[in-house]
C-alpha cells in the first residue's frame, strides 16, 4: 500500500509491514509502534528481529520520540525508524539528528520545502546520532 505522505530522510531500508503496538509485540514481529509512554529500552533485546520501528508523535509538543530514536540507534538498531502522526517541516533536521529515516505525518510535507529545510543550516552545535561534527569541534581542528 502506498503511503502518500511518507517523506524519506535517509536511504530506505526494508519496510512495509503494518505497525504493531509495543504492548502487542511478540518475538518474531517485524514492525513495532512506540507510543510516547512506551520505554524504548524494552526493545533492545529484540532489535535483531525488527525491521522497522514507528515512533508516534501524537501532538506537536511531544518530544519523547526523539529520545526513543536515539536510545535505539545507540543500542545498535540499523533498520528503519519512522516518525509518525503530528509532524511539521521545522522538526525534520532534529528528526534526522536523532536517527529517524522517514516521516509519515498526518498532513503532507512538501518535498521541496523539506529539502530546503534540511539544507538550511550547514553546521550543528551538539553531538547526536548522525555523523555531523559540531561547529566547536571543527573550530578546534583549525
Amino acid at each position: 500500500m502506498a503511503e502518500p505522505n511518507l517523506f524519506r530522510l535517509r536511504t530506505d531500508p526494508a519496510h512495509g509491514a503494518p505497525a504493531v503496538p509495543l504492548a502487542d509485540y511478540q518475538a518474531g514481529g517485524t514492525v513495532v509502534r512506540l507510543e510516547p509512554g512506551d520505554d524504548a529500552r524494552l526493545l533492545i533485546p529484540h532489535l535483531a528481529s525488527l525491521r522497522r520501528i514507528d515512533i508516534a508523535f501524537p501532538k506537536f509538543r511531544e518530544g519523547r520520540g526523539f529520545s526513543s530514536a536515539r536510545i535505539l540507534r545507540e543500542a545498535g538498531f540499523t533498520h528503519e525508524i519512522r516518525a509518525v502522526d503530528v509532524l511539521y517541516v521545522d522538526q525534520l533536521m532534529f528528526l534526522v539528528r536523532a536517527g529517524f529515516d522517514a516521516v509519515l505525518p498526518e498532513t503532507p510535507i512538501d518535498p521541496a520545502v523539506a529539502e530546503r529545510t534540511l539544507k538550511r543550516f550547514p553546521f550543528v552545535y551538539m553531538k547526536a546520532t548522525d555523523a555531523a561534527a559540531p561547529v566547536w569541534a571543527l573550530r578546534d581542528r583549525a
